[in-house]
């Protein structure tokens, strides 16, 4: 278990992650008792979340996977399986659930991994996904997308899936939360002038956060939102 994804505390250090990680992990709580079986991570990265899953849900095996030539977050945590982009290395309906978890992104053919995902598969098999909506240029240049709901749904229906929800991870009290933490930790500035504004924006970006949990979120016109999660089924 990363405890910088699950043991989450808004601190001065990490006002750009704290909403991000945390509305993350409330949205895999929620889908949590859709899990069993065998379970695929697609673009997998260091696994933050398998642990979690195994001790958390009724999943069997855990499939880590990603693309061979991905940013390697830690050295010491290597993927189950390397794919190349176009085909994954598993049989038809070999799985009976996965996720992929901020990686649609960076992916340039969207409906080649969703495809894949797809195919993976069994009959009724669950899909969990999370993609950023307000982030930062990041892994550049392999960041590609920001999504809207509408066509996150498109894709998933041309590849084939069915059954689909799809939720905000925030709306407008957390957007300005996560865009005041994006800017306080990661534009440039001096860096006492960073810590001196971190501690003054720390109660701010926490009351923000606060207040948007009060607040139904629509996909209308107007709407701020700051990611979107959700699951889809084979």
């Amino acid at each position: 278990m990363d405890n910088k994804f699950i043991d989450i505390s808004l601190t001065s250090e990490n006002l750009d992650l704290y909403y991000v990680r945390t509305s993350i992990l409330n949205s895999l709580k929620k889908t949590l008792p859709s899990f069993h079986g065998q379970f695929l991570d697609v673009g997998c990265g260091k696994m933050p979340y398998r642990n979690y899953i195994l001790e958390n849900s009724e999943v069997t095996k855990y499939v880590g996977l990603d693309i061979e030539n991905a940013l390697i977050y830690d050295p010491k945590v290597k993927p189950d399986f390397f794919w190349n982009g176009i085909k994954m290395p598993f049989e038809n309906e070999s799985f009976e659930c996965a996720m992929a978890t901020e990686v649609l992104e960076h992916c340039p053919e969207p409906e080649i991994v969703l495809k894949e995902v797809f195919r993976v598969l069994k009959p009724g098999g669950v899909f969990f996904f999370t993609v950023p909506f307000l982030w930062n240029l990041h892994e550049v240049p392999h960041d590609e997308y920001r999504y809207t709901p509408f066509s996150l749904e498109r894709h998933l229906k041309n590849s084939g899936f069915g059954n689909i929800e799809i939720n905000a991870t925030g709306g407008w009290h957390a957007a300005m939360a996560q865009m005041l933490g994006l800017w306080v930790m990661r534009s440039p500035m001096p860096k006492n002038k960073r810590k001196y504004l971190s501690k003054i924006l720390k109660p701010i970006i926490g009351y923000l956060i606060r207040k948007d949990t009060l607040h139904q979120i629509a996909f209308k016109d107007g709407q701020m939102i700051t990611g979107l999660y959700g699951i889809a089924k084979r």
